[in-house]
């Protein structure tokens, strides 16, 4: 490998349980010179990594996302004559809602070799450990992914969804009450069922069920990190028997 093409893979770590980790990222981890990985990345993935890897946290915080980036950014720089593989670990899929693309451009246009190598999403892994079908002939033809961070409440076109089967909405625990109120206004129904995915895939698992309405009244304690599903497939939930969850009691 030529000292001025470093090979950086953008990995995927999936939802945080390490038997989710594909066969790929979990080898690419053990042979990695340098490990750059995000905060929801758990301890027991990280155990995988060759243990004289660099380790560099990327601790993006509220507020300082654009300069942590930088951050990240010049890193790949310091690190541009690697001998051995520089892993990108990400917490999901690199490529959903988590800069992957700016990442790879940055990359690309620095003359690094790059390669992405994908990983189990929460969109997805989430709901499924839950029991909670994305997806119902009759219920539900389609699920949508939004964004729940204050900039993007702000902007989303609510009244757009109000009819689009499952929503599931990502980094919007903070923002639940807006969300929810926001979805009201734009015709969603009051009603509708809702559930929170919390750390998903891990020992510290649990499903709160409510309403839109009843999050929109604040009524409803979640702890992040945690995935919000909005629809009537909240109501098909089946828990698994293997997997022992904690539903919230509904409020009246």
């Amino acid at each position: 490998m030529a000292a001025d093409r470093a090979k950086v893979y953008l990995v995927g770590a999936g939802p945080g349980d390490p038997d989710l980790l594909t066969r790929k990222a979990e080898r690419l981890l053990a042979q990695a010179e340098a490990v750059i990985y995000d905060k929801l990345v758990s301890p027991e993935i990280l155990a995988l990594a060759n243990p004289n890897a660099l380790f560099v946290h990327a601790r993006k915080q509220q507020g300082l996302q654009e300069e942590v980036q930088a951050e990240i950014f010049a890193w790949y720089l310091r690190l541009r004559s690697a001998a051995g593989a520089i892993v990108r670990l990400k917490s999901g899929d690199p490529m959903v809602f988590g800069r992957g693309a700016e990442e790879l451009e940055f990359l690309t246009q620095h003359g690094f070799d790059v390669e992405v190598v994908p990983g189990v999403s929460s969109v997805t892994a989430a709901p499924a450990l839950a029991g909670i079908p994305l997806t119902y002939r009759g219920v539900s033809p389609c699920f949508t992914v939004l964004p729940g961070h204050r900039q993007a409440v702000k902007e989303i076109d609510w009244p757009a969804f109000r009819h689009s089967g499952t929503l599931v909405v990502l980094m919007g625990v903070e923002n639940r009450a807006q969300i929810a109120t926001c979805l009201i206004h734009g015709g969603r129904p009051a009603g509708d069922p809702v559930a929170f995915l919390e750390y998903a895939s891990t020992d510290k698992e649990r499903v709160r069920e409510s309403t839109l309405e009843e999050v929109s009244r604040g009524g409803v304690e979640v702890e992040a990190p945690a995935i919000f599903v909005i629809g009537e497939v909240v109501r098909l939930r089946t828990t698994p028997p293997s997997r022992v969850q904690e539903t919230a009691v509904r409020q009246s």
